[in-house]
């Protein structure tokens, strides 16, 4: 089963995606970091030129609209992670699962079964268990009260969230016409244009030594081009099942918990693995 462990790697890449993200933005600006990030991560792909010509003329639009729609998820996933806790982002992040399954509902008229509910609740009351600290009812003190969280930040957060499993649900489509070698050049192509754009039309200062010399940035480059390719292949195996791949993708979560203790000092770990359990038990029942 060479596809579940392409899935689970990227799932774990995922995680570590976000870890070095949080790493990079203590050097540079949010947009910095996303320019130079999808600029490398182009570069990568250019290679694979010849595998991404030959689209018709309107799936350069549908492609472009893909990449406005990560544009927008990218930086609000940036600005928050910046701000937030990894590990409490980590969690968060689950919430796609949410919003992609609604989406496949309304747009593309699938309908949920007992367990497809079942496992919506359990999503749902994860992330509003989230809400609440450690010993709030018990009388007993946290763990060690973290610093709160803009609310601001937290909605930045959730619309990513959304963002990203609109862009999943544009794949699904582009996907049955079009290969991954050609959405991949394409989108990360535009996404460098709308960032240069971004840059020259807000005026941002760009710290060019600083941010080459960011060698964060080229590590997520790398991953998310490697990453990206891992699923891909997995996608293409005989045998690779789409609700099995949801729920291995989740993995990442984990990492980021983690992370959020060991490398960062964050605390209410147990609560946030305890959210996060709870989370993924109801992808677990919803794929089931």
């Amino acid at each position: 089963m060479l596809w579940i462990w392409l899935v689970l790697f990227y799932g774990v890449m995922k995680g570590l995606r976000e870890i070095v993200k949080k790493k990079a933005l203590e050097k540079n600006s949010t947009v910095e970091v996303l320019f130079l990030y999808t600029f490398l991560a182009f570069l990568f792909v250019v290679p694979d030129v010849k595998n991404a010509m030959g689209l018709e003329g309107r799936y350069y639009f549908y492609i472009a609209v893909k990449s406005f729609v990560i544009f927008l998820a990218w930086i609000f996933s940036f600005k928050a992670i910046k701000k937030m806790p990894i590990s409490l982002y980590g969690v968060l992040d689950l919430s796609r699962v949410l919003f992609a399954t609604l989406l496949g509902v309304i747009v593309l008229q699938e309908t949920l079964g007992v367990l497809q509910t079942v496992g919506l609740i359990l999503v749902s009351s994860g992330l509003l268990l989230l809400k609440y600290r450690p010993g709030m009812f018990s009388g007993k003190k946290a763990e060690k009260k973290e610093k709160s969280v803009d609310v601001k930040i937290i909605i930045m957060a959730f619309s990513s969230c959304l963002l990203n499993a609109v862009s999943g649900l544009l794949d699904k489509i582009l996907m049955k016409d079009i290969n991954s070698s050609q959405l991949q050049f394409w989108y990360l192509l535009f996404l460098t244009l709308m960032y240069l754009l971004f840059l020259l039309a807000t005026g941002t200062s760009v710290h060019v030594r600083s941010m080459f010399g960011n060698y964060w940035i080229w590590l997520l480059s790398i991953m998310i081009v490697v990453a990206d390719r891992a699923l891909f292949w997995a996608n293409g195996m005989e045998g690779s099942k789409i609700t099995i791949m949801t729920l291995l993708k989740q993995s990442g979560c984990i990492v980021t918990i983690l992370a959020g203790r060991f490398l960062f000092g964050e605390k209410n770990t147990g609560h946030k693995l305890l959210c996060a359990a709870v989370i993924l038990a109801g992808i677990v029942i919803g794929t089931a």
